[in-house]
């Protein structure tokens, strides 16, 4: 199966050739390359994230050891909140070949182009929304990141759930040495899959004015079922990330209250500085 994920280190590479283009670009005279360089930067911003992303999946703060237990912990967990069996689910596509091949290649490839694709868009055609949603993107991605270090075991590598690992029967695991991607396997809580495309479909939603806007919602509910479907992570692993995306943006939230407080704070300083200074002006 042909891999479009970069390594690591190509990624990281990548980033810092972005980074030197870009203040390159900045530094120049012409608005147009100036502004290109501002989206090249930006672009820089997000490989890297991506690559340390990557990277980060072979540190972890516990021993590997615990991942499996962990991961029985959660599918236990999941059946006494008595959450839908994931088992149950993927029988349902397994007799459709075309339908799992397509599962395991939407998980493989899909993710991160699409953010990506909606940043840039967000970045030219409206730029009021982007600040708001790549904040979002970078604290979700690094609050996930620190929860990864403690190494959890996806459901496909459980025994006795009844579950199939979907790539690896047809040939396109993600995992391993394939094409070069060396991805942890046991950074199953949360999913980023998930937490990218809720953000994906928030960004879509809040950006558009059209009643279609609402159809973006479908590509998160898709992610869920399609990384459940292939066994790579538990129903929770999705409501994690959720709440994460719904943490990011609590604190932005809180974060423009501060600023806002701040700054009616000090015009009301510098108003009455400035009616003392008139007072002071009419005495003498």
């Amino acid at each position: 199966m042909p891999h479009f994920e970069l390594t690591w280190g190509q990624a990281a590479i990548l980033a810092g050739g972005l980074a030197v283009l870009a203040v390159a670009l900045v530094r120049t005279r012409r608005r147009r390359l100036a502004a290109t360089g501002r989206f090249t930067g930006e672009a820089a911003l997000l490989v890297g994230l991506f690559a340390l992303w990557q990277y980060a999946g072979s540190f972890s703060f516990l021993s590997p050891d615990g991942a499996l237990p962990r991961g029985q912990w959660l599918w236990d967990a999941e059946r006494r909140l008595h959450l839908p069996s994931e088992t149950a689910l993927q029988r349902v596509f397994l007799p459709h070949p075309v339908l799992i091949e397509f599962a395991n290649l939407y998980y493989a490839v899909l993710h991160f182009p699409v953010l990506l694709g909606t940043l840039a868009w967000l970045f030219i055609r409206h730029r009021d929304r982007y600040r708001p949603v790549r904040t979002t993107v970078v604290l979700f991605t690094a609050a996930a990141l620190l929860i990864q270090f403690i190494p959890v075991a996806p459901p496909r590598l459980l025994a006795g759930t009844g579950l199939v690992d979907t790539a690896a029967r047809y040939g396109q695991s993600v995992y391993g040495s394939v094409g070069g991607f060396d991805a942890d396997q046991f950074s199953a809580m949360p999913s980023v899959h998930v937490g990218w495309s809720i953000i994906v479909a928030l960004a879509v939603v809040t950006a558009l004015g059209s009643r279609w806007r609402w159809l973006a919602v479908l590509y998160p509910v898709m992610t869920t079922l399609i990384v459940v479907v292939t066994a790579n992570h538990y129903w929770l692993d999705g409501v994690a990330a959720g709440l994460l995306v719904g943490g990011a943006l609590a604190l932005q939230k809180a974060g423009r209250s501060v600023r806002l407080a701040l700054l009616r704070r000090s015009t009301a300083q510098e108003a009455a500085e400035g009616a003392g200074g008139s007072r002071e002006r009419v005495k003498t």
